[in-house]
């Protein structure tokens, strides 16, 4: 895919992931809109890189609808969405005080997972009416964010290992589901990651989280995701994937 001149929106775009990725676009040539909860991040980010920010709550049908008629009222009909949002509550299924409150899982099932699949099939449902951008008849891609915790969560990632495996799992089937639209659907899994999720974090346990990365011994940075994120969208031939970034990480129980 070629990106100049065509629209995207990145849920989750005023931190972390989101917001290097969409720098990364706007670089590109591509119209950007940021979807995000905290709108105050998103206009930050939005008034450096030359992008527009919408308010958006991903896990609300309603609202992502009105924030995709924002971005395409403002940038065009999207061909580019990257879902980004998402949150990393912990906490043990049996703890210390009895089971994990029900609501504390559904909260991160319905951002997480909820909120990608609400954002991809409202995306997707304007992406097959788009005209074919080439002869092949690409007509756009969705990339989703998933987390090496999809395969190899740890004690107290119950709620968070099911929402990101939830997303893996939907990949080849939305990819299948697309095909004949040209809609390419993949999903990046990242390793430990150096964003503001884990920036509360005392440098003693990001020491220990980098030290634990056979190679490179460090964080990951959002700038390689986004990275990753340009590769996929350029290489037509990446579809129905989920990808590991997380420099040949395993995660341990603890």
């Amino acid at each position: 895919m070629k990106l100049k001149g065509l629209s995207a929106v990145v849920t989750g775009g005023g931190s972390g992931l989101g917001e290097a990725t969409a720098s990364a676009l706007t670089e590109q040539g591509v119209k950007v809109a940021l979807l995000d909860l905290n709108e105050a991040a998103a206009n930050d980010v939005a008034g450096r890189i030359g992008a527009v920010a919408v308010k958006c709550n991903v896990s609300s049908a309603e609202s992502v609808e009105a924030a995709l008629a924002a971005a395409e009222e403002h940038n065009g009909a999207a061909r580019i969405c990257v879902n980004c949002a998402g949150i990393a509550d912990a906490g043990r299924i049996v703890g210390r005080n009895g089971p994990l409150p029900l609501e504390a899982f559904d909260k991160v099932i319905q951002v997480n997972l909820v909120g990608s699949f609400n954002v991809m099939r409202l995306v997707a449902a304007r992406m097959t009416e788009l005209d074919p951008l080439d002869e092949v008849g690409e007509r756009g891609m969705i990339i989703n964010t998933a987390s090496v915790a999809a395969f190899e969560g740890q004690v107290g990632q119950a709620a968070y290992s099911a929402s990101k495996g939830g997303i893996a799992a939907l990949t080849l089937p939305a990819a299948r589901e697309f095909a004949q639209f040209g809609v390419r659907v993949c999903t990046i899994a990242p390793g430990v990651m150096d964003t503001p999720m884990v920036g509360g974090m005392t440098e003693e346990v990001r020491d220990s989280l980098a030290a634990s990365v056979p190679f490179p011994k460090r964080l990951g940075t959002a700038e390689e995701y986004a990275s990753l994120a340009l590769h996929l969208l350029q290489n037509q031939f990446m579809n129905g994937e989920v990808v590991r970034m997380d420099g040949a990480i395993r995660m341990q129980p603890r």
